[in-house]
């Protein structure tokens, strides 16, 4: 059954390279009317998954990741016609130059071809992860954990009716209809060279698996083990909404701050009051000595804290020596994903976003900014912290390649 899929989804895809912006954009627009039309059999089925997780005792931050209601599933659509609305990047030239003998060479963006997609809780993969492959010119295989399958099952074939309709191959989005873990190891596998690149979505344990056995490239991240540094120029009233928001927005997504780093000038005036404002919005606070002295409801840090993705309302904090020391922590805990600088000074601004090595880094911004949607992108499949290929938000464009083009006029190679 698998390999059937890759054969299905290989064929799809080299009608999909072809296909113009109008046809992918027509079917994503009634893909966002399938969805919202869909709604309640969405609702109704996510129902289901959430009472099947919530009887294995999944904690809270997996519940929301799972969870999709009316404005989520409206954000689904809105996410759809966005990623309609962006330019194709299919057949873009991105240099174009002429030879001393004539010869006319140009790079030229093409699709990846069939894209992998290995996920856990989150359902609304299923339409991002749909729609940004379609609209660059790439067949998807999706498979979906059973913690959501229900859910990702209803979604896919919404999706599908769609794509039909539109007069795109119903091959061009395929969810594996099996929860069984054997089907993860046929796609790691590559499918018999069907599959071109995989991206995992899902918990450290999934994302490590499909790192050490995928025979195929990977765009993945970790996990997310997001900074923000305090640094002594910063005006207080900003750096409390930016910690607030970067922890507590949503604690269980990747680009979530796991630890705040306060710079030593800064802690007189800023330490107390951040600790203070992070516990009344009933967040577990987990600090250096400096920082239990601010405030007494701090528990100890280990040395297990300043590396964990907590995924949680918990934040592990640490009182530095200034932006070196910031810098050096990062490098060391740190998981190449987001970090954020606040601050005045904008010297030492520029001096952590060069210096910093993550995927995303930020002056004066929330973490929580990790995002397609936020960059602009209308969704991503997920956050890539490699350097191969894609690194940050992957959005339409990072799920393409390149091809070269040459013109000549009868030229040849002496």
């Amino acid at each position: 059954m698998m390999l059937y899929m890759g054969h299905l989804a290989r064929e799809a895809a080299r009608e999909l390279a072809l296909a113009t912006t109008a046809q992918k954009n027509e079917a994503l627009e009634r893909m966002a009317a399938r969805i919202e039309a869909g709604s309640e059999q969405i609702i109704e089925a996510n129902r289901q998954d959430l009472e099947a997780a919530r009887s294995k005792g999944r904690d809270l931050a997996f519940l929301d990741r799972l969870m999709l209601d009316g404005l989520r599933i409206a954000a689904l659509a809105r996410g759809l016609r966005e990623v309609a609305a962006i330019p194709d990047p299919v057949g873009q030239t991105m240099a174009k130059w002429t030879r001393p003998n004539g010869l006319e060479i140009s790079r030229v963006r093409v699709p990846l071809g069939v894209i992998g997609i290995i996920y856990e809780s989150r359902p609304n993969v299923t339409a991002d992860a749909a729609a940004l492959c379609l609209k660059s010119g790439n067949a998807v295989i999706l498979r979906s954990g059973s913690e959501s399958f229900l859910t990702s099952l209803v979604i896919a074939n919404l999706l599908n009716e769609a794509v039909t309709a539109a007069g795109l191959p119903a091959a061009s989005i395929q969810l594996v209809p099996t929860t069984d873990r054997a089907a993860v190891g046929y796609m790691l596998g590559g499918l018999g060279g069907a599959i071109d690149v995989i991206v995992p979505r899902g918990g450290k344990d999934l994302v490590a698996r499909v790192q050490v056995e995928a025979r195929v490239p990977v765009f993945a991240h970790l996990e997310g083990v997001c900074h923000v540094y305090v640094q002594d120029s910063a005006n207080l009233d900003m750096a409390k909404r930016i910690v607030l928001n970067a922890k507590m927005r949503r604690t269980g997504v990747c680009g979530a701050a796991e630890t705040l780093l306060v710079d030593r000038r800064a802690a007189p005036m800023h330490l107390g009051p951040l600790v203070e404002m992070l516990i009344e919005a009933g967040c577990e606070v987990r600090g250096d000595p400096e920082t239990q002295r601010a405030d007494t409801r701090v528990r100890p840090a280990s040395e297990d804290d300043w590396p964990k993705e907590f995924l949680d309302a918990i934040i592990a904090v640490k009182v530095v020596d200034g932006l070196d020391e910031a810098i050096d922590h990062i490098a060391r805990y740190g998981s190449q994903h987001t970090e954020a600088i606040i601050t005045e000074d904008r010297v030492e601004a520029e001096k952590f976003l060069a210096r910093v090595d993550s995927a995303i880094v930020l002056h004066n911004a929330s973490t929580q900014f990790a995002d397609g949607g936020e960059f602009g992108m209308g969704a991503e499949i997920g956050i890539a912290t490699g350097r191969f290929h894609a690194r940050g938000p992957v959005g339409v464009e990072q799920l393409t390649t390149f091809k070269y083009v040459v013109r000549g006029s009868g030229q040849t190679r002496p």
